[in-house]
């Protein structure tokens, strides 16, 4: 009997913020790695998601939305996107089905042009429009590239996500299984438990606050009572950013804990305290030397 080829290899997910690249990533891997807000550019760094089935392993990157950066750190997340488009063996390009193509989509098309991979136009938010309104869309990016394939979905409700994957793996060479099959995500836990604080940050915020927010976690370790310990500083631009944080008698933090423990105990499958505080940084955003404490490394990708 003829032993089946095992297939492997990489691909990026690119496209404007807010069009769902995150809650795909998470809706394949079948749990949450990438966080997910409904405000823009809340992916900062590459986040790699590991798919296994017994014929293939697929590692997808999803990466910051391609914006129009206002300081280092956007700077940073569109260098990242973009470099994510070299190395791998398909591009996802993602766009929103209730947004009309605009300039951002154009100038990422204009780069996935220079690419020399496949690329998927993947149409997500299919459930919020009506299906008349589909053709159309897809007629109108046909104008702008010939993609190798186009496949609308649901990333929210999972409609049609089976059928991407199994088109994903019909262009993937044959290769080895890089990550054990239970392994999800190539991330370290405390990366993915500082993204989880940050997104608690972000649903509870508002206006410039959550852009303005980094989360370093400090130190984990498991103390006497078997509870994993965290200790992590939510980080600011300004006095004003950290008084709204910590909110009247210490409301908010005091809810972004209790938030953020739900969800780092989901992933961790364990009991923790975690312990927050607030600090403040002046204009962290747009200094070198911060945005490499604070996890932003140009060498990362």
């Amino acid at each position: 009997m003829v032993k089946k080829e095992h297939k492997s290899g990489f691909v990026s997910i690119v496209g404007r913020p807010n069009v769902g690249k995150s809650t795909l990533l998470n809706r394949v891997v079948g749990q949450k790695i990438a966080i997910m807000s409904d405000k823009a550019q809340t992916t900062r760094n590459k986040i790699q998601g590991i798919y296994t089935t017994k014929e293939a392993q697929i590692i997808f990157i999803d990466t910051p939305g391609i914006h129009k950066p206002k300081h280092r750190l956007g700077d940073f997340m569109v260098d990242t996107a973009l470099s994510s488009i070299s190395g791998v063996e398909a591009i996802l390009f993602m766009v929103s089905a209730i947004q009309k193509r605009g300039p951002g989509d154009n100038f990422i098309i204009e780069k996935l042009k220079e690419a020399n991979k496949p690329v998927f136009l993947v149409i997500n938010k299919i459930d919020q429009i009506h299906p008349d309104k589909l053709l159309a869309i897809i007629e109108d990016y046909k104008t702008e590239m010939d993609f190798a394939e186009i496949v609308p979905i649901s990333a929210t409700e999972g409609n049609n996500v089976e059928r991407l994957l199994e088109t994903i793996v019909q262009y993937m060479p044959e290769g080895p299984q890089y990550y054990p099959e239970e392994q999800v995500t190539d991330h370290p836990e405390y990366f993915i438990v500082s993204e989880l604080i940050r997104e608690k940050v972000l649903e509870l915020t508002r206006e410039e606050v959550p852009h303005s927010v980094a989360v370093v976690v400090e130190s984990m370790q498991r103390n006497e009572n078997n509870k994993v310990q965290v200790h992590a500083a939510i980080i600011v631009e300004r006095s004003s950013q950290k008084g709204i944080i910590i909110g009247k008698g210490g409301k908010m933090l005091k809810e972004i804990g209790i938030r953020a423990r739900r969800d780092i105990e989901l992933l961790l499958g364990d009991k923790i305290f975690l312990d927050l505080w607030v600090k403040v940084q002046k204009d962290w955003r747009d200094r070198q030397t911060y945005l490499q404490d604070y996890g932003y490394r140009k060498e990362d990708y």
